[in-house]
């Protein structure tokens, strides 16, 4: 356990190695604010705006294609409720386990340092951000280059996270790893509330064909033989 387990000793090893270590103090800090939620939430605002303005965007488009619209709204609104989950999951963990920090930190206010706060909050609405863009643009064809891209992108920016946190002493590495793991048990359900309930289906005329399908003078829909 990282609190008070037999890995403890080795994860306060390898993080006073990772501070002592060559990444300039300057670049490690960078990285570390970016997990601040003045930084990621704006980020993760203008997704949702985004993801908003495209799902009622292919709502019209489907409905006047005699489809049934899909549940537009809820990927938006439950990445927002998956953010809102972060802070009330990770502040009860911190006191719950209650982990001395590094030296750096002896003077913090507060003795919870696992999980990670930034840690959590980088991993969970950039990926969020990624999942939104990803689940907007999978329909469309250029989707494949953008793709690869924007995860690249979130892991490097994560991993960045987790390195500047450690680097300069705000946390040990299995403070960063749990943060981690929180944030891809809230990733996932978001991903399964989203798979399972947000997709729209095209309404089946009586004949077995998609409602608005031009009709052949023999009867059958256009284009089937």
């Amino acid at each position: 356990m990282a609190g008070h387990g037999p890995l403890r000793a080795l994860d306060e090893r390898l993080g006073r190695a990772v501070a002592d270590g060559g990444l300039p103090a300057g670049p490690a800090g960078f990285f570390a604010d970016l997990g601040n939620t003045a930084v990621a939430l704006p980020v993760l605002s203008a997704v949702l705006v985004w993801a908003v303005w495209r799902g009622r965007r292919e709502a019209r488009h489907r409905a006047a294609d005699g489809g049934a619209p899909p549940r537009w709204w809820l990927p938006p609104l439950a990445a927002g409720l998956t953010a809102a989950a972060v802070p009330a999951l990770v502040v009860p963990l911190k006191l719950w386990l209650a982990r001395p920090g590094p030296p750096q930190m002896a003077g913090a206010v507060h003795e919870g340092f696992y999980p990670s706060g930034h840690g959590a909050t980088a991993a969970v609405l950039y990926g969020l951000a990624a999942l939104l863009l990803f689940r907007g643009r999978r329909r469309t064809a250029d989707r494949r280059p953008v793709v690869p891209a924007v995860a690249a992108a979130v892991v490097l920016l994560n991993a960045g996270v987790g390195t500047g946190l450690v680097r300069r002493g705000y946390h040990w590495p299995l403070d960063v790893l749990g943060s981690w793991c929180l944030a891809g048990v809230l990733l996932a359900v978001w991903c399964a509330v989203c798979d399972r309930w947000s997709g729209g289906r095209r309404t089946v005329g009586t004949q077995g064909r998609p409602a608005g399908l031009p009709q052949t003078p023999e009867g059958r829909p256009a284009g089937l033989p």
